[in-house]
């Protein structure tokens, strides 16, 4: 006997329930949190068409539906909301359907809605419109979150930018729905439901079976399924295509040879090229941790990463050797062509390209002897810049590397059609992740530049290799501005920009000089890295659908799904309100758990399961989030916080000055007996301290930010990231007074 879940007829529900429980594995979770009796006004997020049935499906009681019913709402959809008890809303009846919903409520239904209004078309949790809580209070009766997650990517979704026109899964799709506690009509206003929205989605993104899985066999799996496509093209020297087969059978036969490496970390020095994936893979299905060192860092840096990670084996290149003579290399400094030929070059990958062109991936995959579940084991170690400080090892796990792949793949930004340009070191986390390992996982397609300062061997990769997708630092960006012809970057449909603040001038002149609207996102090494990007705005659908905004000047974008976020008070840590800065706190399953410690394990740096990031920044009624900047970046002076970077855009707008080769100016700040902390600024140009008080002032800055210091550099400290040398710019400071 079938369970009446709906309205329906009963011939028309069994058909209903037959399809989606043949196109569907729907599980829930929390239901016990769905009242048993009584009124409520149930809201979820909106990503397909489906979600209707999905939502009944994991529902224990029946669900009243309110929608839209106006133009371009077809006769058969009509007879359909009929049948079902559906509550239409008119554009010009809308107090007619309100009511309606207050009165099913009040009636002691559960009147369901999604507040965004209509499907996303991005992927991202949208704007939420207010109808939800009027008819809640009306009624009153509680709002019930709910969260709906893995629908992203199949037919009905907007995935690819289209609806319905993709080919079907041929497994039942995976879905997961998580139900949250009922919040009083009276406190649930848009902030507050955005937060349980995001906070459940986080928990049914953690959910998902694939993030217990290990990140070396899904890697393989997806190159196996396709052996033939071109991977990587290396040009580090001569151009080298490399298919996913030869990649996978080059991971094959070094695998193999160093499983034998008896230390569980293998550090790897190597620029972006098709050898640093080739290692990384090979080390990860060894069952291996890679770790890339920043080999731009000081010698005592460098010493310090190698003893705590505990690493005695180096894979690296001999002109890499020959390129790093201070470099502390160990005794076991393993030259990666010459393993390669070792391990039986050619003739051994003979087996493994057999394999990966007759065999289904899953057992390609078992060929590697790799476990099928990891979970919150160890997969790789990345040291953070040290912008503020000596650099940390954070310890990532293979479920924190897939949950980030995931996310970025919930969004239509890196498709699998996508061709990336791999110029950011492999040790920087964006570089290791988003250029590395996203490609292997989606089935992208990369084209390696071994340095982001070379400017111009990157634009002729663009323009040669046909790359669509640029992620880069905002000062490796900057030097397009002079050295690209708009022809030269035809090919590009999206650059994003990361590890530093965008400054407006230079999104104004990459659009106005290649009409490329340069999309800001926002990542730590901690969250794997990235958390929030801006999106493209989507095209329209239909003739029915509404413009949806996917980015925002100024801001990070919204936060990627799977992932949820407070802004504390830095000193209280309370929870402040939507538009209020403040420290930005972080979880979800890409957050890493903890620092290297002493002892070479990690140590947990999550208070009561949130990530301090150290960043102040600061949310707005649509998700955009924007970063203020570091604390690190403020000084508390006479009781207020004063922004480095706000003061430092005052001094460039001030006095002109062209950042195009380079950070000219950077303010930090030196001890204070008076104040606690006064303000110094470092240049590389002439300014009188007169002069940059008067035009300061002039400016509208407050007395008390405008610094009273001014020390000539050759050079301002920057790190190989692109980012201020802030412990380097302080110490300059502190040694010139």
């Amino acid at each position: 006997m079938i369970r009446r879940t709906s309205y329906l007829p009963l011939w028309l529900e069994a058909v209903a329930l037959l399809v989606a429980r043949l196109s569907y594995r729907v599980r829930a979770f929390e239901t016990g949190l769905v009242p048993v009796s009584g009124g409520a006004v149930v809201v979820a997020n909106h990503l397909t068409y489906m979600d209707v049935v999905i939502l009944q499906l994991a529902c224990p009681r029946r669900l009243r539906f309110v929608a839209y019913a106006g133009p371009g709402i077809g006769g058969f959809l009509n007879w359909v909301y009929s049948t079902a008890g559906v509550i239409r809303i008119r554009p010009d009846r809308v107090t007619q359907g309100l009511r309606a919903a207050v009165a099913a409520a009040e009636g002691g239904d559960l009147v369901c809605l999604f507040p965004e209004g209509q499907i996303s078309r991005t992927g991202h949790l949208m704007a939420l419109k207010e109808g939800y809580r009027l008819i809640a209070r009306r009624a009153a009766v509680p709002v019930l979150p709910a969260a709906i997650d893995g629908l992203w990517d199949s037919v009905f979704s907007f995935a690819g930018n289209r609806f319905l026109w993709k080919a079907p899964r041929l497994k039942r799709t995976e879905v997961r729905v998580v139900f949250g506690a009922p919040i009083a009509a009276a406190e649930c206003d848009g902030a507050r439901l955005r937060r349980a929205l995001l906070d459940l989605g986080a928990e049914a993104f953690s959910r998902r079976p694939v993030l217990r899985r290990h990140l070396g066999r899904e890697a393989i799996r997806s190159l196996a399924r396709r052996p033939g496509a071109v991977a990587v093209i290396d040009r580090t020297a001569e151009r080298r295509p490399v298919t996913s087969a030869q990649l996978l059978a080059l991971a094959g036969i070094l695998a193999r040879r160093w499983r034998s490496i008896p230390e569980r970390r293998v550090g790897i020095v190597l620029p972006s090229s098709a050898g640093a994936i080739v290692a990384n893979l090979a080390v990860v299905c060894a069952g291996k941790i890679p770790v890339n060192f920043n080999f731009t860092a000081g010698r005592r840096s460098l010493e310090a990463s190698l003893r705590a990670s505990g690493v005695r084996t180096v894979i690296t290149a001999a002109a890499m050797r020959e390129r790093l003579p201070e470099f502390p290399w160990p005794e076991s400094t393993l030259d990666l062509r010459a393993e390669i030929a070792a391990a039986g070059g050619p003739w051994a990958m003979l087996p493994w390209l057999g394999a990966a062109w007759l065999l289904p991936n899953q057992w390609v995959a078992a060929l590697f002897r790799l476990p099928s579940e990891s979970d919150d084991a160890e997969a790789a170690l990345l040291f953070t810049s040290g912008s503020a400080g000596d650099p940390k090892g954070v310890v990532l796990s293979h479920a924190n590397l897939l949950a980030n792949g995931a996310q970025i793949s919930s969004t239509s930004i890196l498709p699998p059609t996508a061709r990336l340009l791999a110029c950011l070191p492999i040790f920087h986390s964006f570089g290791f992740m988003v250029t590395l390992w996203y490609p292997l996982l989606r089935g992208c397609s990369v084209v390696t530049v071994p340095s982001p300062l070379d400017t111009r061997r990157m634009i002729d990769a663009i323009k040669e290799e046909g790359v669509t997708v640029l992620v880069a630092a905002p000062s490796f960006l900057r030097p397009f501005l002079k050295k690209a012809a708009a022809s030269e970057l035809r090919s590009l449909d999206l650059v994003v920009a990361g590890a530093e603040k965008l400054p407006g001038e230079l999104h104004r002149a990459f659009l106005e000089a290649f009409h490329i609207d340069i999309l800001e996102g926002y990542g730590l090494t901690e969250t794997s890295p990235v958390a929030g990007v801006n999106h493209p705005n989507p095209p329209l659908a239909t003739g029915t659908s509404q413009p949806q905004v996917g980015k925002r000047l100024g801001t990070v974008g919204r936060l990627l799904p799977g992932i949820t976020a407070r802004i504390v008070h830095p000193e209280s840590g309370a929870e402040l309100s939507a538009g209020e800065t403040g420290l930005l706190c972080f979880r979800g399953p890409n957050v890493f758990e903890g620092y290297l410690g002493e002892d070479g394990r990690a140590v947990s740096a999550l208070r009561k399961g949130w990530f301090v990031t150290g960043d102040l920044a600061h949310f707005d009624t649509d998700g955009f989030l924007t970063i203020a900047g570091r604390l690190a970046r403020f000084s508390k002076m006479a009781g207020e916080m004063v922004p480095h970077g706000l003061v430092e855009q005052r001094i460039t707008e001030a006095f002109g000055i062209d950042s195009g080769e380079g950070p000219q100016i950077a303010v930090t700040a030196i001890p204070d007996i008076g104040k606690g902390e006064s303000l110094v600024v470092l240049t590389t140009v002439e300014m009188m301290p007169a002069v940059l008080r008067e035009r300061l002032a002039n400016a509208g800055l407050p007395n008390l930010w405008i610094p009273r210091l001014v020390i000539r550099l050759e050079r301002i400290p920057v790190l190989a990231t692109g980012k201020l040398d802030l412990a380097g710019c302080r110490n300059a400071a502190l040694s010139a007074q």
